[in-house]
């Protein structure tokens, strides 16, 4: 596993940071892309540095094509291979089903479902082109039974990644393995906000007792870009701590 590149979008914060970090501790080449929080992602990169690991940052908005364009050409000069990508990069906006705007909306759609599409379209060829790869997608149990209809435009997305993960295993395979991960509640900055009331009436909900951290999801992560996990692909991995 030494020496492979690994591309995270959204890899300043929570489980992109964790997984970003954890990549490093076994040797790979981490580039975590970032859209607008520099501070986020260059502390990413010096945590890694300062414990002898290979990273840098990289700012690039994944909802727009362009930019990815520009981000994959550049990863390829620069180290000519892609052997993991993670697509991590997502967001939401909490309000009431009623406040849904259309705009929010298309930011969700563009981020959370079309851009990994369309970088995979970018990538897979070039994993093909290797011999080998891996492609891990950050869904989420939202959606599959923790419904909140003012989070129905986030839910429908990560629903839909999970759809784009089992086709791409198909079309891949062998050569890639495409998984996903859904994580539950999870202690990272977006959550980091909610209500009390709210964080105790759904952790009553985890067999665990507790919502998982960021480095639990990205042990899975890591897991499943390993060759440790060369048979798993079509897989949506459900990490929610046993829930009710």
């Amino acid at each position: 596993m030494k020496g492979r590149v690994v591309l995270i979008t959204g890899g300043g914060r929570g489980i992109g940071r964790a997984s970003a970090i954890k990549f490093a501790e076994i040797g790979d080449i981490v580039i975590i892309n970032y859209k607008s929080n520099s501070k986020s992602a260059n502390s990413v990169v010096e945590e890694i540095v300062a414990h002898g690991g290979n990273a840098e940052a990289y700012k690039a908005d994944v909802a727009d094509i362009t930019a990815q364009k520009t981000m994959v050409k550049y990863i390829i000069e620069k180290y000519g291979k892609i052997d993991v990508l993670v697509n991590n990069a997502g967001i939401v906006y909490d309000r009431e089903f009623e406040d849904i705007k259309y705009e929010e909306n298309m930011e969700i759609v563009k981020t959370n479902m079309l851009a990994p599409l369309f970088l995979s379209q970018l990538i897979a060829p070039i994993m093909v082109k290797q011999g080998k790869g891996k492609i891990v997608n950050i869904s989420s149990t939202s959606g599959m039974y923790d419904f909140n209809p003012g989070t129905a435009d986030y839910a429908m997305t990560k629903l839909a990644l999970q759809s784009l993960t089992k086709d791409l295993s198909m079309k891949y395979a062998p050569v890639i393995n495409v998984n996903a991960v859904a994580p539950g509640w999870v202690n990272t900055d977006m959550n980091a906000e909610l209500p009390m009331d709210f964080v105790e009436q759904e952790t009553a909900k985890y067999h665990m007792g507790r919502w998982a951290e960021p480095e639990e999801i990205a042990d899975t992560v890591v897991f499943l870009a390993s060759d440790k996990a060369s048979y798993i692909t079509g897989q949506v991995i459900v990490l929610d701590g046993g829930h009710c």
